[in-house]
């Protein structure tokens, strides 16, 4: 048969969906391997009656943040409701006249990547309102091989991490569904239509899946990679790439002192990546029209390359050495910043990374066994095999 994604399970979907109102939670990232867009595939062969978009949009066609308002989407006639933002009441609504609502956006299988907690909330609104789950499972572009990073605190829950999960937890969206939906007692009837011959080993690349960004700053394989450790950079003053054609593969600021960066890092071997100094001027976000001194990260192997690892002590490093360096949004007050959650905590997880003393080799041990251990629990969720 060889890989297909979920939406490519005619067979399976025709079971599950068939006679069925059916809503769709959706982006550009939602297609077939002949790049088909879901949404279009199930109005052909289904009833479908509403769109739902998450961060950046049904298109695609909104920045990160960007609040999307109803519209009618020009393809279909199908009205679009937003599920992204602080009010989506209207969007919750629109559950009453269906009766199942089907999710199918590319996950990059990291924990503050926010589509997930859309599907989440997705979830909790069809548990109360007595409605059905079926999520179209696709293969991470991550892989499943690897859980890495930090364990979020719950005291640090937010739009960019809602449960205890590590930073790369190793799951498709279908196990992530299946995981939360039993582990924090949602209690929604949920379905998984699961991708055809995906192993947890397999890299993406060599599926054959055609690359569809899954939102506007991960343009490339390499920079979701860099990602799961630079996206640390969106709590600093640094810029993490963004207004550039290499978001998060390339960081940098003003005052930074690029070059002593690159020769550190690279006096270390680094495993699977090397560094290269490099300037840049963003066109948007941090620093925007300014010129960056930085760097870009050039991945020579992925399978030994540990991006969060790398990415925690980059920030590290740069907060030690360069007095221009702050943490974004933190108090001059050290009694209230003491007291306060800043973004850089809410990515991490945790308050370590601001402590005087924090020590990231120290941070990363007590981190794996956490790790293990959810890698432990997760396993009865799996739905393919290593």
């Amino acid at each position: 048969m060889g890989y297909l994604h979920g939406v490519e399970r005619m067979e399976l979907l025709e079971r599950e969906l068939s006679g069925q109102r059916l809503g769709l939670i959706t982006n550009p990232s939602g297609v077939s391997r002949d790049l088909r867009a879901t949404v279009d595939l199930l109005n052909e062969k289904f009833k479908l009656c509403a769109l739902f978009s998450a961060e950046h949009g049904v298109r695609g066609d909104a920045q990160a943040g960007s609040h999307v308002k109803f519209y009618i989407d020009g393809r279909t006639g199908l009205p679009v409701y937003t599920m992204y933002g602080s009010d989506h009441s209207e969007a919750l609504a629109a559950f009453d006249e269906l009766d199942t609502i089907v999710y199918d956006i590319q996950d990059v299988g990291l924990r503050f990547y926010t589509y997930i907690y859309t599907l989440a909330e997705a979830m909790q609104a069809a548990a109360k309102k007595g409605k059905r789950v079926v999520v179209l499972d696709r293969a991470d572009p991550l892989g499943l091989a690897r859980v890495e990073g930090s364990l979020l605190d719950e005291n640090f829950t937010s739009g960019v991490g809602k449960y205890s999960l590590p930073s790369r937890y190793g799951l498709t969206v279908g196990e992530f569904a299946r995981y939360i939906n039993q582990e924090y007692s949602i209690g929604c009837e949920l379905s998984v239509i699961p991708c055809a011959d995906l192993r947890r080993g397999d890299d993406y690349e060599s599926l054959g899946i055609p690359w569809v960004l899954p939102s506007p700053n991960l343009p490339t394989v390499e920079s979701t990679i860099c990602y799961a450790g630079t996206v640390l950079f969106e709590g600093t003053n640094l810029s993490e790439g963004r207004g550039t054609t290499k978001p998060f593969e390339m960081i940098g600021a003003p005052w930074l002192r690029s070059e002593e960066i690159v020769e550190h890092f690279n006096s270390k071997k680094l495993a699977g990546a090397i560094l290269r100094t490099a300037y840049f001027t963003p066109s948007f976000s941090k620093h925007a029209g300014e010129l960056c001194r930085g760097f870009q990260i050039h991945i020579t192997n992925k399978a030994q390359f540990e991006p969060f690892k790398l990415g925690l002590e980059l920030v590290d490093h740069i907060r030690k050495t360069h007095s221009e360096f702050r943490f974004r949004d933190e108090s001059e007050d050290a009694e209230i910043a003491k007291e306060q959650k800043i973004f850089i905590d809410l990515l991490l997880g945790s308050r370590a990374l601001r402590l005087s003393d924090f020590d990231a080799e120290s941070f990363m041990a007590e981190e794996n066994l956490k790790l293990a251990a959810f890698k432990q629990r997760a396993q009865k969720y799996w739905l393919y095999e290593e």
